[in-house]
Formats: C-alpha cells, sequence, structure tokens
C-alpha cells in the first residue's frame, strides 16, 4: 500500500493545527510524512507541482455504516449492520460485517474521506462493536486501524420502534436494559478477577459479558445513539454510574443543553443533519448545532451516518454548517483531528504533522463548499486518486 517518495511542492496547507494556511513543501516517505518546509530539495522521489492548490489532511468521519450499510442496499449485499433478533448483542463486532469492496469506497476516497468509523446501527440498546478503516484494501484485516474502537448503544425512537412489539416501548425500558448488561457484565467480571487461574472458579462463559469488560475497563467507550436532550443526559447518567467512558453521537438537540454537555466534557458526534425530519426526535435539528457546541469549547466532529448521508458528502456538510455560523477553522478540525481524536487514533491521523500517516487531499479550492475540486488524494503515502 505504500509508495516510496512524493514530495509536494508548494501547496497552501491547511494543517488542522494551525488556524492559518501556510505555502510549503510536504516530504512523504515509507507511507509517513517525514518533512514539512519551504525550498526543500528532492532526493530522488516523484514530485508533484501543488502550487496554487491547497492540501489537507484526509478527511475522517467518526460515525458511518460504510463497508456494512453497502452501496446498492440489502440487493447489493448490504444491510448487514443491525441484528434484528436481539436487542442487546454486545458481543458483535462490525469487523465481521465489513465490505472492503463497497462501491461506495471509492466515491468518498475521491471527495477526500480517507479513515472512518464504521459498525453496527442504532436499532438495538447495544449493537457491538464500530472499528476504524482507512478506506482501502482488499481485506477488512488491512483497511482496519482499530479493529474494536467503541461500543455501540442507542437510546430513544430506534430500539422502541424495532423492538416495539417485542420487548421495548418506553425510554426507562432502553435504559433498564442497558443497565441490566452493564451489571450483569460487571458480576461476571468481578467474579472472572476473583477466581484469578482457578478455572474451577470462574463464572460460566458468557459471551455478551466478555463484550463489555473492555468498556467496564474504559479501554473503549460507549458510543451512544443519543438525538434527544433528555436522551443525551440519559447516556451520560449511565456512563457516571459506572464510571464508562462516552461518545455522544447525533447530538441532535444538544445546542438546548450546552451547559449541562460542557460539565460532561465528552466528545460530540453531531448529524446526520442533510436529511428530513423522519422521526419526532428529529424536529429541533439544525446546522446551527455544531457551531454553537464549538463556540462553547466542545469537542464536537460532523458526521454523515453514511449511508444516510453519502460518505462523500462530509467536507459539504461542514460547508453547510459554515453557512449557518460555524467558524470556518472549527467546521474544518470538525472533520479532521476533532474525529481523530474523538476515535482515538489522533496519533496517525487528522492532521499534517511530521510523523503522521501521509494521508493528504489536494484541492483547488475550499473542499467545504461545492465550487471546490478535489484534485488528489493520497491515503499512506499512496496516491489513491487523480482528478
Amino acid at each position: 500500500m505504500q509508495e516510496q517518495g512524493i514530495l509536494l511542492r508548494g501547496a497552501m496547507i491547511y494543517d488542522a493545527i494551525h488556524r492559518e494556511p501556510y505555502a510549503s513543501d510536504i516530504r512523504v516517505a515509507d507511507g509517513k510524512i517525514v518533512e514539512i518546509g519551504q525550498g526543500l530539495e528532492a532526493h530522488g522521489e516523484r514530485c508533484i507541482d501543488a502550487a496554487g492548490r491547497r492540501a489537507y489532511p484526509g478527511f475522517v468521519d467518526a460515525h458511518s455504516h460504510i463497508g456494512l450499510d453497502s452501496y446498492g442496499g440489502p440487493t447489493g449485499g448490504g444491510d448487514d449492520y443491525n441484528e434484528m433478533n436481539d436487542i442487546t448483542c454486545p458481543e458483535l463486532r462490525g469487523l465481521d460485517s465489513y465490505n472492503p469492496q463497497d462501491a461506495a469506497i471509492p466515491m468518498a476516497l475521491a471527495a477526500g474521506v480517507t479513515t472512518v468509523c464504521t459498525g453496527p446501527g442504532s436499532a438495538n440498546v447495544l449493537g457491538g462493536t464500530a472499528l476504524v478503516v482507512k478506506l482501502y484494501g482488499d481485506s477488512v484485516d488491512e483497511a482496519a486501524i482499530l479493529p474494536e474502537a467503541a461500543m455501540k448503544c442507542a437510546f430513544g425512537e430506534n430500539p422502541k420502534r424495532c423492538y416495539r412489539d417485542k420487548c421495548d416501548s418506553a425510554r426507562m425500558t432502553t435504559a433498564a436494559k442497558l443497565r441490566e448488561a452493564l451489571f450483569l457484565a460487571r458480576d461476571y467480571w468481578m467474579r472472572k478477577q476473583a477466581a484469578g487461574d482457578d478455572w474451577s472458579k470462574r463464572p460460566k462463559f458468557d459471551m455478551k459479558a466478555e463484550a463489555l469488560i473492555p468498556v467496564l475497563e474504559r479501554k473503549i467507550p460507549l458510543k451512544a445513539h443519543a438525538h434527544r436532550a433528555d436522551d443525551i443526559l440519559t447516556a451520560l447518567r449511565i456512563a457516571r454510574e459506572f464510571d464508562l467512558r462516552i461518545t455522544i453521537e447525533h447530538c441532535t438537540e444538544g445546542h438546548l443543553i450546552v451547559e449541562e454537555l460542557k460539565k460532561a466534557n465528552v466528545p460530540l458526534a453531531v448529524g446526520p443533519t442533510l436529511t428530513s425530519a423522519s422521526k419526532q426526535e428529529l424536529i429541533h435539528k439544525s446546522w446551527e448545532t455544531p457551531g454553537i457546541l464549538a463556540a462553547a469549547g466542545l469537542q464536537v466532529s460532523i458526521i454523515t451516518d453514511a449511508s444516510v448521508i453519502p460518505q462523500e458528502y462530509l467536507a459539504m456538510c461542514a460547508g453547510l454548517a459554515v453557512k449557518a455560523g460555524m467558524d470556518p477553522f472549527e467546521a474544518l478540525r470538525a472533520i479532521t483531528i476533532n474525529p481523530a481524536r474523538h476515535l482515538g487514533v489522533e496519533d496517525c491521523v487528522g492532521s499534517l504533522e511530521v510523523g503522521k500517516d501521509a494521508d493528504i487531499v489536494l484541492t483547488e479550492g475550499d473542499p467545504l463548499f461545492s465550487d471546490s475540486t478535489v484534485h488528489m488524494v493520497l491515503l499512506n503515502g499512496k496516491v489513491v486518486h487523480e482528478a
């Protein structure tokens, strides 16, 4: 996957770290950014004239279902992102449903999206683990940079709608089922720890409980689908009760509870906003929300929830947030370094810095607006798209 030696000359660099862009060269070797500076001399690399173009980090989406909800829907081999026979199934792994041949992937790459968190949907109170992938490769093992990144859980209308006739018809039921799963997993984990190496004293193997141990250990967060303000606060309440890490996904009514979110200070993924209000909990959906939350000092990522919004429109969603008043620099960070931090992969992606993966997007114009063009995309130092 690596292309040995590229020198990008004279690009205007928007690195997602410094507010002001600057003209510079970028040297790439062994899939990494190894040098950034003006007037760099070539050492046998492929030289690319980037004068007049902008260089951005590869765009990152913190919440997608690409590769599981495949392009073309069920007839295209998709609909592999929700288990509809069990409302609590933390043992499932998005890794085992991801299809790297999803036709949506090259379209996303051509738009500059290089890294996404994809995984289970929100039909279940607990849906399984999401993974972080680079959008390349013939196998999930090649694409995954974080095979189990977060445990998906869901509040609000989705579990109620999907399981109303079976076992869930009220918000308090959803909360109770999540608490029950966490209580059982904690009990199992404590018994397992107390038994130590004595297998005769260990509890009977429980795959659901085993899957939740990394959550209880705070190794991975709960990835909490929550639109309405009360659902967001219920998610935060349960995380406090069990001392868990948590990220809030969708955060549709986050602008209504800014002070509470400032106290919680957890990562927020806002969207998908380029949709109609298809259910009651979306009636306060607004493009102003990410800007309001970012202005309050919160860590905001803008998401597509692909395929709800096609993955290739991630940058456009950030542009629509700018149109609604979001600071342009914060909007750029909301599709680069903030989602990288949200996912725990900021050491390798999300900004243009020496030592990070050479995921670089060269554009003509501002990619947050529709009249721009993505000229070239590098992923791990290899040119994967060229207009």
